[in-house]
């Protein structure tokens, strides 16, 4: 249990998670060790928390997810909320009803907290500004994933010790499309490290260094350095075009395999949001190797979680 007296210092006004762009160093500090309470309380008693008791979270997915999705949902649980999960192909979407009546009909049903994952960019954003409930993004787009930026930096948190500043971080892979790249470069920055993002050009445009970070076309040079690679899939979902010649050719240029590991500096440790496509950015051997924390990942999201969707329902009850 969380005392009173930390809680109080936990204070949080945001009913919402929406991106990782304006969350503050304060803030993140906040959710981290609240997360690190409620990891501890994972591995520990096996007894739901009652911070959600008698709350109902509904899990509004609008798009295939497997971690994310099942993280929430555990989290929640684990909090002592009751969850319903629709999807959008049993949701009256499919008979034309529009994103804001969805919501406002879910809100209308009593329901405390809406989860959302959408294909457009925004759509977090728009629910948010028409209900009075929580919102938390699952992932909107090409535009953001901050729960997943904020586990991601939990792990590396824990592997580091607790300071990044001069870390250094290589994303590599579909830069362009990665909504969880974009909430890492903002996440990542405001936590003090040094950011690396790599791939081919038509994946990692130039135009990146607007945002303070390295862009690096040579695989070599981008992870021979790095304290950390983190691996991206290619959203072959979100492209309309083909952005480099084969995936086999991809693979051999830009993929971390057993020869290509050989770059990594000792102590340097693979990362992965999933899924991952093993053989193409990420061979098999690395990804169930010691180097990787994928899995870490994967179980720190649950506390991540936890944290994120305690702090946004204290606020919004602080608001009422």
């Amino acid at each position: 249990m969380v005392s009173e007296d930390l809680m109080e210092r936990l204070s949080w006004s945001r009913k919402d998670l929406i991106s990782t762009e304006d969350l503050a160093r304060a803030e993140i500090d906040k959710i981290f060790t609240l997360a690190d309470i409620f990891g501890a309380s994972l591995k520990g008693d096996k007894a739901k928390l009652p911070y959600l008791k008698g709350k109902v979270v509904v899990s509004l997915f609008f798009e295939p997810s497997t971690r994310t999705r099942t993280a929430f949902e555990m989290a929640a649980h684990k909090l002592g909320a009751d969850v319903i999960s629709v999807a959008s192909n049993i949701s009256s979407s499919v008979k034309g009803e529009s994103l804001k009546d969805t919501a406002r009909n879910i809100e209308a049903l009593m329901a405390d907290m809406i989860i959302v994952r959408h294909s457009s960019s925004g759509a977090a954003k728009y629910l948010a500004d028409r209900v009075g409930i929580p919102v938390i993004n699952a992932g909107d787009g090409a535009h953001a994933h901050p729960t997943q930026a904020l586990l991601d930096a939990f792990t590396m948190r824990a592997k580091f010790g607790g300071d990044f500043a001069g870390k250094k971080i290589t994303i590599l892979g579909d830069i362009l499309f990665s909504r969880v790249a974009r909430s890492n470069i903002y996440l990542l920055k405001t936590l003090g490290a040094e950011i690396t993002l790599a791939g081919p050009s038509t994946l990692v445009p130039g135009e990146f260094e607007k945002l303070g970070v390295r862009v690096c076309h040579n695989l070599e040079d981008a992870v021979s350095g790095a304290d950390v690679v983190m691996l991206l899939r290619i959203q072959h979902e979100r492209q309309r075009s083909t952005y480099f010649p084969s995936i086999s050719e991809y693979a051999k240029i830009f993929g971390l395999n057993k020869r290509t590991a050989s770059l990594l500096k000792p102590g340097a440790f693979i990362m992965h949001p999933g899924p991952i496509n093993r053989g193409v950015e990420l061979d098999s051997f690395l990804a169930d190797s010691g180097r990787s924390v994928i899995l870490s990942q994967v179980t720190n999201g649950v506390a991540v979680r936890m944290a994120v969707m305690k702090l946004c329902m204290d606020a919004a009850e602080k608001g009422k």
